[in-house]
């Protein structure tokens, strides 16, 4: 990353853009090309005013002026034909550019445990790779021709506004010289820092309007303010406040600056033309000061034109670079390591052995020294009380992160030693928090496996007891979930959810309590399905009601992210430890009623 950070923005942009690459090269040339020709024509705007007042006010007698005005308007369209080749090039350039960086940030996202989506925002991940792409097509499209542009055109007004006469040329290049300080303190130093946080600010934002967008049923419900959600507010203070510091206190007085300079650029040529012309009358050149007076007028309206398109291109490469570091944040992202010599489990029996993980940025470990064994066919229940790291245990085994630390094995094989396709095709999961797309129920559960037949879809639906779902729907098993949809309840969304990881058939099912938000009606459906999924499979659940795992084979108990009980049900309820605490406070639970004091 050091070695990218030293090379510039636009050299680290071009590195996406493939075959393409050349075409904005080119496109720079004939944006420089088109620069230069455009300024041919004010040569014959001068050289026709220079005949003209000649023989002024004689103006039969100048020398026919057509030609001047015929090359003028030829120079022009050449310019524009040129200018347009050079805005293809660089277009479809940045196009590819643009595709190119969303390919690979998508591409290695595929790549990252699923782990990393959980603590990355999707609003976030979006921004971070549709808009930046999007900034990047402004400069390398626009901007960069505009850059070589427009230094082709000072080379050349710096050639004519010396050539004519060297004192209204200093006066013109004195605008510039000033836009430029004010753009430098607008843009430049410590200044470029803050276009930096401007946009940190602004991904908060999406992130938190994302999650805000999200919890609004919780909102209606409970009649809560929009003051209730503290980070989407505090996101929303931070980026005003940065906008408002940037544009009315950074940009405030430099900007006026800038804008008086170019827009007046005229002004200037004011006192030096009042200084000059005593001396040119005296001498007899009057007529040729004239005429040199009128050729830098019109040259400040181009000035001025030049400047503004170096503003904006400066503004186009400052966005450019938040953009690519932000890419280069996304590709940053750690991915899973792909073993050169995979090997194949002998069975589907799960083993921790001394396993420790701590999250990216926490000082303390989500899991220290772990050990626990799931035999073939075996259900094995992690209770504990929250935050023991029980779904961090869990989540380990589909390899959702990598251990950092001891050896998670599976069939006898280390996970980081397995094919990952071969390891996800032996592990279905189902979570508390279910996701369905916003697709058919048919392609829903089809994502578990995508060849499966329609009578395949439902026979996996039938065993998770969603015949009564499919019945009530008006397309049956083609409805449509969610967006401009049909939306189900919670249970219905998990027992959909269950039929999915039927239809995989993994020997391996992991369960982070899949009953956690359901009803009594649904809870009972789901549990017919669990004896339909868990049917002769490795079972790793994990369980707040304790109810659920009573009769499992085994139960570890986690607390702090170590194992402190291990045993039967049986076994733990007469140990007197942390179980059988949590057993009678659940005992308690079951027990209490909502009852009425009698006075």
């Amino acid at each position: 990353m050091k070695d990218k950070k030293k090379r510039g923005t636009v050299s680290r942009l071009l590195d996406f853009a493939g075959n393409r690459r050349g075409l904005t090269y080119v496109g720079c040339v004939l944006s420089a090309v088109a620069m230069a020709v455009n300024m041919v024509p004010y040569v014959c705007i001068w050289l026709a005013v220079r005949d003209l007042v000649a023989v002024a006010p004689n103006w039969a007698q100048a020398r026919p002026i057509a030609g001047y005005g015929w090359a003028a308007f030829g120079f022009a369209v050449g310019g524009i034909v040129v200018y347009f080749c050079a805005l293809m090039c660089t277009h479809l350039a940045a196009f590819r550019t643009a595709t190119n960086i969303r390919k690979r940030c998508i591409a290695h996202l595929s790549k990252a445990p699923l782990g990393y989506f959980d603590t990355h925002a999707s609003g976030l991940l979006r921004r971070r790779i549709d808009g930046a792409a999007a900034q990047t097509e402004t400069l390398l499209a626009h901007n960069l021709a505009d850059i070589t542009g427009t230094a082709a055109m000072f080379v050349t007004l710096l050639v004519l506004l010396l050539v004519f006469d060297w004192r209204m040329g200093l006066a013109c290049l004195m605008a510039a010289v000033i836009s430029i300080g004010a753009l430098f303190v607008m843009m430049g130093g410590k200044n470029a820092q803050l276009m930096a946080q401007y946009y940190d600010a602004l991904d908060h934002v999406s992130k938190a309007g994302t999650e805000y967008v999200r919890g609004i049923p919780v909102v209606k419900v409970f009649q809560q303010t929009v003051y209730s959600f503290r980070a989407f507010k505090e996101a929303i203070d931070a980026y005003s406040e940065r906008a408002s510091h940037y544009q009315g206190v950074v940009c405030k007085k430099p900007q006026a600056v800038n804008l008086t300079v170019t827009e007046g650029a005229f002004m200037l040529l004011v006192p030096v033309a009042l200084v000059i012309a005593p001396g040119a009358l005296a001498a007899g050149d009057f007529a040729d000061f004239v005429t040199n007076f009128a050729f830098y007028a019109v040259f400040s309206a181009v000035l001025s034109t030049a400047l503004a398109k170096i503003m904006f291109a400066a503004g186009g490469l400052t966005q450019a670079e938040d953009a690519l570091r932000r890419v280069e944040e996304v590709l940053s992202a750690p991915t899973l390591s792909v073993t050169n010599d995979p090997k194949v489990p002998a069975d589907n029996s799960v083993l921790f052995e001394d396993v420790s993980f701590a999250y990216e940025g926490s000082d303390v470990a989500a899991l220290d020294g772990v050990s626990f064994c799931v035999p073939v066919g075996a259900t094995v229940a992690l209770v504990g009380p929250s935050g023991g790291g029980k779904t961090t245990a869990a989540s380990l085994v589909p390899r959702f992160w990598d251990v950092s630390g001891g050896t998670l094995r599976v069939g006898g094989v280390d996970v980081r030693e397995i094919d990952p396709h071969v390891l996800m095709d032996r592990v279905a999961f189902v979570f508390q928090n279910t996701r369905l797309f916003s697709a058919s129920i048919l392609e829903n559960v089809r994502a578990a496996r995508p060849d499966a037949t329609r009578e395949e879809v439902l026979e996996a639906l039938h065993d998770a007891q969603c015949d009564d779902i499919l019945e009530k729907l008006p397309d049956g098993i083609d409805t449509m979930i969610g967006s401009e949809g049909t939306y189900l309840s919670g249970g219905e969304q998990q027992r959909i959810a269950l039929a999915r990881a039927i239809l995989k058939d993994a020997p391996i099912v992991v369960l982070d309590e899949a009953t956690a938000f359901a009803d009594p009606e649904n809870e009972a459906l789901i549990q017919r399905a669990f004896a339909r999924l868990l049917q002769g499979r490795t079972v790793i659940m994990i369980a707040h009601r304790l109810s659920t795992v009573v009769n499992a084979d085994r139960i570890v108990v986690l607390d702090r992210g170590r194992v402190v009980e291990q045993g039967t049900h049986a076994e733990l309820a007469a140990a007197d430890g942390l179980y059988a605490r949590m057993w009678a406070d659940y005992q308690t639970a079951v027990e209490w009623k909502i009852g009425k004091q009698v006075a």
